[in-house]
């Protein structure tokens, strides 16, 4: 067996003490995650993370920065659960276009206070969520700035997947 962890992004947008959250179906019932999925074939890390936002919010999203890397897996059998790898990216987002439809199983896109989003902690999609929202706190509060963008490289071989199709 070959171990591939699963590549995903996420991003965390604060504004005015709240932060954009999805509320997303799953196997598991509604869910709440930051706006995040997967990275496709052809696109670069942070191609993704904008793609994500917009799909799942209809937020055009702007990365600043990359917060940091998350890796998880959850509890259960080692050999049937995958692993995440998880970039999490910190940005801001524009007007949402109104007339976008959200990503199937997306239920809705609200703001929400960090206090708040603790007291649903049983709803949320994944421990990452407010562990994302909690490190974007303390290293804010400690005024630590985050990585750039351009720390995060794509070469040109990942992009000519695209041009396969």
């Amino acid at each position: 067996m070959v171990w591939t962890p699963r590549v995903t992004v996420a991003a965390v947008i604060e504004r005015a003490g709240s932060f954009l959250i999805i509320e997303e179906e799953t196997p598991d019932g509604l869910r709440l995650n930051q706006p995040a999925g997967h990275l496709e074939p052809g696109e670069s890390i942070q191609d993704a993370v904008v793609r994500e936002t917009l799909e799942e919010t209809a937020h055009p999203f702007q990365p600043l920065g990359l917060m940091g890397t998350y890796l998880w897996r959850p509890e259960g059998d080692a050999l049937s659960m995958p692993t995440y790898l998880r970039f999490a990216f910190v940005g801001s987002v524009g007007v949402p276009d109104t007339s976008r439809q959200l990503d199937e199983g997306i239920q809705r896109a609200f703001w929400i206070t960090a206090d708040e989003l603790r007291q649903r902690r049983a709803e949320h999609r994944s421990p990452l969520v407010m562990q994302c929202v909690d490190d974007y706190l303390l290293r804010t509060a400690a005024g630590q700035s985050w990585m750039a963008l351009d720390a995060l490289y794509t070469h040109s071989a990942v992009r000519d997947l695209n041009h396969g199709k």
